[in-house]
Formats: structure tokens, C-alpha cells, sequence
């Protein structure tokens, strides 16, 4: 894993959308997908801010860190985002920490639970959406050996980019280095065996997603000693990219991580 971030990159990496509440119930860190922002979250900061206190991740080479060159290894990514944690909560406040990592983000997500564990800190929960359990045969095209037009037809195949972005050469030529980075992160991932987590897992899918079946999506339950817990949303690859399903989302992180919830993750 990479060394801690200066203090100033702490910033850069996390982002907060909204004040949290005067008492959190916890603090639930979102990372997003392949060539994804942290603005992607703002709908679930904005719905759970009464209750937890919630941060995204924002990598480089994307918005406001264009300027950097994007990173091409998740255990990279992974270890940048558990420095910065670590220095923006040490000591702090104490509170549950909990991952919500969708796609790519969800690969990121496991290895910096893996991680904060291993340091004796496991998190509270592990929420992973939209991603084969790590370790399943991964057979993703390298998309990033690609040219720009197989790179944009594949964006919208997916459904998670605003046709607006995929639209305008300018923005075209901002962000397809970071989709390109992402993509390239993604298919040179290898799972490297290590002890499981005893963090609960909550995987969520799309019912219709052609990347992920049920039975990858429900081997993230191998990766844990904990409980264990597979949710099925209608939609595909993004299906919390829609409004209804962001709200069934944010419900199931709200029962689950907010105390006094009959459902809430057994700790």
C-alpha cells in the first residue's frame, strides 16, 4: 500500500456534501465507479446527512483534480483512500466507519476494509454494489486498448454517463484519460488471498445487469466471516443511478447503519 497523503491531498481524496448531524450514527465513505466522481453520491448525502455522516471519494484525473495523473492499480487507489481516512478521522470522534463502493469502487471498497482490518480497525459494514465477488474470473474487454469511439459506445451502453458528457469533444477529452486509467485498474485487479473479513457484507445488483450474475454478486458472502446479506434492485449495471432505486438504496443503508433499527447490521 502507498504512503499517507500530505494533509493537503487529504481534501482532495474526500469530499462532503452536506453537514453531518450533530451525532451521527456513523460515518459511511462512498466510492465510486470506473470512471466516476464523488459527485456521483450527492443524492445519497443529500437523503442520509440527518443521520450519518457521509464522504466520496474522489479520485484523480476527474473535476477539480484533472490535473493529476489518474492511478492505474486498485491496491493503490485503495491504499491512498485508507491513508487519507486515517488521517482525516484519527482521533477524532470514534465513529463506525462504513464502505459503500459501487463497480470498480466496490473492489476498492474490499481492499480498504481488507486493509483497515488488517491494522485492527475493521469497518462496520461493507456494502458492495454492482460487482462480481472479488476473485470470480473477471472477463471485462480492456477497453482501455481501445479507440475513443468503442470507449463512448460502451459508456452508453452502460447507462451511467449523462449523454451531454459523452456528447461534447471538450468534456470528451477530460475525462476518457480517467476512464481509460479506471478501466485499465480494473482488468489488471488479482485478487490476492487474504484473511476474510468478520465486517458484515451487504451485496446489492441490478436484477438485469449483463456484468454481474446473482451467484458473483452473492460469493462476496466468501469473503467474510460476518453476516452476510445479497440485495436485488430491478435495473442493470446503474440501476441506483435512478431516482426510485436511490431511495430504496438509501433506505436499506439507513436501517441497516443507523441504531435503534430493528434491522440494523448485527455487530
Amino acid at each position: 500500500m502507498s504512503s499517507s497523503p500530505a494533509p493537503d491531498a487529504v481534501e482532495r481524496w474526500l469530499r462532503r456534501f452536506h453537514a453531518p448531524p450533530r451525532r451521527p450514527a456513523a460515518r459511511l465513505v462512498c466510492l465510486p465507479h470506473a470512471g466516476g466522481s464523488a459527485g456521483f453520491f450527492f443524492p445519497f448525502s443529500q437523503a442520509l446527512a440527518g443521520d450519518l455522516d457521509v464522504l466520496a471519494v474522489q479520485y484523480p484525473g476527474r473535476l477539480e483534480r484533472h490535473h493529476e495523473p489518474p492511478l492505474t492499480d486498485i491496491a493503490e487507489l485503495a491504499g491512498q483512500v485508507v491513508a487519507a481516512l486515517t488521517s482525516a478521522t484519527a482521533g477524532a470522534d470514534g465513529l463506525p466507519l462504513a464502505l459503500f463502493g459501487h463497480s470498480m469502487g466496490a473492489l476498492i471498497a474490499y481492499e480498504v476494509a481488507s486493509e483497515l482490518q488488517d491494522r485492527g480497525t475493521p469497518v462496520q459494514a461493507l456494502f458492495v454494489s454492482g460487482r462480481r465477488a472479488a476473485g470470480c474470473p473477471d472477463d471485462i474487454e480492456p477497453l482501455h486498448t481501445l479507440d475513443d469511439e468503442a470507449v463512448v459506445a460502451e459508456l452508453r451502453a452502460m447507462d451511467g454517463t449523462e449523454d451531454e458528457l459523452l456528447s461534447d469533444p471538450d468534456m470528451l477529452r477530460m475525462i476518457l484519460p480517467a476512464v481509460r486509467a479506471d478501466y485499465r485498474a480494473v482488468v489488471n485487479y488479482r485478487h490476492r488471498p487474504r484473511p476474510r473479513l468478520t465486517s458484515p457484507v451487504v451485496a446489492l445488483t441490478g436484477d438485469s445487469d449483463a456484468r454481474v450474475s446473482l451467484e458473483q454478486a452473492a460469493a462476496w458472502a466468501d469473503h467474510t466471516t460476518g453476516p452476510h446479506e445479497l440485495r436485488v434492485f430491478p435495473g442493470g449495471h446503474f440501476y441506483l443511478a435512478s431516482p426510485p432505486q436511490q431511495s430504496a438504496v438509501t433506505a436499506l443503508l439507513r436501517s441497516r447503519l443507523v441504531g435503534g433499527h430493528a434491522d440494523a447490521v448485527p455487530l
